[in-house]
């Protein structure tokens, strides 16, 4: 499936610029909003944000166009919806507030990421 590849293009994007925790969910089951939802964290809002224009690069470049963004102003939580993908990149004092990989982790549908995000840096 040429979304699943997307993501995994993705998350390794997110990771090589850093950002933490990342999660890949295949989300088709659990609703009609999307199939596939990437949740990552930044440390800082400018980080968030530069994030959120690298991810904006990359699907542009898959050839996927951003249907809806929000909270690019504040750079806490930024959400970008291209489709099929919906991508939510927190500032990391605020994601465990909001729970979105409890909502969304049925235990059984988070996908398995290609590099170890245990190796601190």
């Amino acid at each position: 499936m040429p979304d699943h590849e997307t993501v995994l293009r993705l998350a390794r994007l997110l990771y090589d610029r850093k950002s933490q925790d990342i999660s890949a969910l295949n989300v088709t089951r659990l609703t009609v909003l999307c199939d596939y939802m990437v949740i990552a964290s930044g440390r800082s809002a400018t980080q968030v944000a530069a994030l959120a224009d690298a991810v904006d690069d990359l699907m542009a470049a898959e050839g996927l166009n951003l249907r809806r963004s929000e909270g690019r102003r504040e750079g806490r939580w930024i959400v970008l919806d291209y489709g099929h993908i919906i991508v939510h990149l927190f500032h990391r004092d605020d994601r465990a507030f909001y729970g979105l990989d409890r909502l969304w982790n049925d235990g059984t549908n988070a996908l398995e990421l290609p590099f170890d995000q245990t190796v601190s840096d």
